[in-house]
């Protein structure tokens, strides 16, 4: 009896120690935590919805924004605690295999239902009328191929992917080499004086540079800047956003996000030349070869990778482009790009219909971008 005992104790504990040894289900972990994170769901919807319907309640803006701090942080780290014993109340195997998963599902419901299901509500959007009561078909498509200030909108938005993506990075480049060459001070201060755009936001580029795009009648004082320069030199001051011939207002606004994002464009491509190995540049040296052949043979063709990711990155952001010119000219004077089409049409004209065809229109041309570089990204990863 006592020998059976002990042979069965053994059994247990190896039973036990065996880490491939199925677990049973622990039934009360599994409500627990199923009960919790529905709680916390219910309780986060509420707070919020109560945030945007009923701020009366609050008192003022100030204590919604502490509330929401907490109520954000504290739901998510509850939801996740629920969500972890739920999990670990599964058979072992189960639960093993399903950890991964589970914490990863929360931010993927997030991304669906702030990204996947307006997408797919905006396509379903852009066949009904133009207060979205009822379907027409194709008939929005029709309408905004047929509209002359569509295709305006096409060509200046071919113009602006044509030139800023390539002045961007072309620009990066060569500062980002210029600036390696100063000493470590000089280096920082140059830097940094380039990248102060980038934290400026669009609209508040687009306020500056309408300072120095001004106009004022002849024989008044010039306050801005290009006309003040143009008069200083005998001319005759201009208004810069109102001449479309060579579509000279369409480039000087290019110039305003040109600025913005060479800064953007100059800290990546630096951190990738500062990568490139110095053996490689000794060796093209020993060889006979200048500096500018180092440049173009050397350095160029070992930062293609993140030359690539700049030029598709500005490229996006081009396609979307949409604050410049709505502060600017709000598309007058034929400067008019997709978004501020989208834009007018949704807002001004109040035409759900047309305005969500010209946002499905600008996802299917910005669809093979994002294609390319996911391929660009899993190529660099698998070449590592």
């Amino acid at each position: 009896m006592t020998a059976d005992t002990s042979t069965a104790s053994r059994s247990q504990l190896r039973s036990q120690d065996d880490p491939d040894a199925p677990l049973r289900a622990n039934p009360l972990r599994i409500v627990l935590g199923l009960v919790g994170m529905i709680l916390v769901v219910w309780a986060l919807a509420n707070l919020f919805l109560a945030f945007g319907y009923y701020p009366q309640w609050f008192g003022n803006k100030f204590i919604i924004g502490v509330l929401a701090i907490i109520g954000g942080v504290g739901g998510a780290a509850l939801l996740f605690y629920f969500l972890n014993m739920f999990v670990e109340g599964l058979p072992r195997r189960l639960s093993e295999g399903l950890i991964p998963y589970a914490f990863l599902l929360p931010g993927l419901l997030l991304v669906a239902l702030m990204l996947i299901y307006p997408t797919f509500q905006t396509i379903n959007y852009s066949f009904a009328n133009a207060d979205s009561t009822a379907y027409v078909g194709l008939q929005n498509y029709r309408t905004i191929f047929g509209d002359s200030e569509f295709w305006s909108s096409i060509v200046n938005n071919v113009l602006w992917l044509l030139i800023v993506p390539a002045i961007v990075v072309s620009f990066g480049v060569i500062v980002a080499v210029l600036a390696d060459k100063l000493s470590a001070m000089g280096e920082k201060v140059a830097k940094s004086l380039i990248f102060l755009p980038m934290a400026i936001s669009f609209v508040g580029a687009s306020a500056i540079w309408g300072l120095v795009y001004a106009y004022n009648n002849p024989g008044q004082a010039q306050t801005g800047l290009l006309n003040a320069i143009v008069v200083g030199l005998g001319g005759d001051p201009q208004t810069w956003l109102a001449i479309d011939t060579v579509k000279l207002n369409s480039i000087l606004l290019m110039v305003i996000l040109i600025w913005l994002q060479v800064g953007f464009s100059m800290v990546l491509l630096s951190s990738a030349i500062k990568g490139v190995p110095e053996d490689t540049l000794e060796a093209a040296r020993i060889d006979g070869a200048g500096e500018f052949q180092i440049f173009w043979q050397v350095i160029i063709p070992q930062i293609r990778g993140t030359i690539i990711t700049v030029f598709v990155t500005v490229f996006i952001t081009v396609l979307k482009v949409f604050d410049i010119v709505y502060v600017t000219t709000n598309g007058a004077y034929g400067t008019n790009v997709i978004a501020n089409l989208f834009f007018n049409k949704l807002f001004a004209a109040s035409e759900a219909g047309q305005a969500t065809a010209i946002v499905v229109v600008l996802l299917i041309a910005v669809i093979p971008l994002i294609w390319y570089q996911i391929k660009h990204f899993r190529d660099e990863e698998a070449g590592r």
